[in-house]
């Protein structure tokens, strides 16, 4: 009887939470489609886009980073990847992502080129490309840093074309601006001209990107209403902090507020 009595515990608790994360999933499409934009990061500078129009876009995936979410699973639907450049914590993960949901990768000619891609699951452009994917309108834009690309960790990393950053028009919703790895650049202030993006993720570790004073710097030229901090605290060299990020704009009068997202956790924009 005992025995009996457990076992429909066990299995009331299973349904419940098989309910739990059901609602909790269909509570994330039901926003999206009330004309909500989504937003998960995934750690480092890895994010998962949901437009109104259902569209999901994953940007820079290392699933396996050290702040990656735990217990959380990707999605199983992706339309689209968007890679800024070849490193491994930004491309690590891309074609494993682009295999398993069949979407397609997009990154600088020469990243894609050494992918080893399926042809039509490959598209290589470069800064100034613009492509379709569903309600989104992506933008390839310039970006200040390098790339180099390991097909595995036997294999001498190879050039891998000129970094990118990606401005995502949503119909009906936010202009998203993903600057990759960078440093701070005047032309920013040219984006912010032709494509007016309202939320902007910058790199604020150091080191290999733009620290907080820089990210502020941008977010001035940039003219953002909102900030997404991100590529910080992953290893010990990028020692950036949203707060110091938030001294930073204040210094140079900047408006843009500062928002850290939990990884794993789904925000509205």
């Amino acid at each position: 009887m005992r025995t009996n009595l457990v076992a429909v515990v066990v299995a009331a608790l299973m349904v419940g939470g098989t309910a739990a994360a059901q609602q909790k999933g269909q509570g994330a499409k039901a926003a999206a489609a009330q004309g909500k934009t989504e937003v998960t990061w995934w750690g480092h500078a890895g994010f998962f886009v949901r437009t109104p129009g259902g569209a999901v876009i994953a940007i820079d995936p290392w699933l396996g980073n050290p702040k990656a979410p735990q217990g959380v699973q990707p999605p199983e639907t992706v339309d689209a990847i968007l890679v800024t450049h070849g490193h491994f914590d930004h491309a690590g993960s891309a074609k494993e992502l682009a295999t398993k949901t069949g979407a397609q990768v997009f990154g600088s000619y020469e990243l894609i080129n050494l992918m080893g891609l399926p042809q039509d699951k490959g598209v290589g452009a470069n800064a100034g490309g613009t492509f379709q994917v569903k309600d989104v309108t992506i933008h390839f834009v310039e970006a200040v840093h390098s790339s180099s690309y390991a097909a595995d960790d036997k294999s001498p990393p190879q050039y891998a074309g000129a970094p990118v950053g990606y401005v995502l028009e949503i119909a009906n919703g936010p202009t998203l601006y993903h600057a990759g790895d960078t440093g701070v650049f005047a032309s920013m202030a040219t984006i912010a001209e032709q494509f007016k993006p309202t939320v902007a993720m910058l790199p604020i570790g150091g080191h290999f990107t733009m620290g907080p004073s820089e990210a502020a710097q941008a977010a001035r030229l940039l003219k953002v209403k909102s900030l997404v901090p991100m590529h910080y605290g992953t290893f010990p060299l990028l020692k950036g902090t949203p707060e110091e990020l938030e001294g930073q704009l204040k210094k140079v009068a900047a408006p843009a507020r500062v928002l850290r997202l939990e990884a794993g956790k789904a925000t509205a924009l």
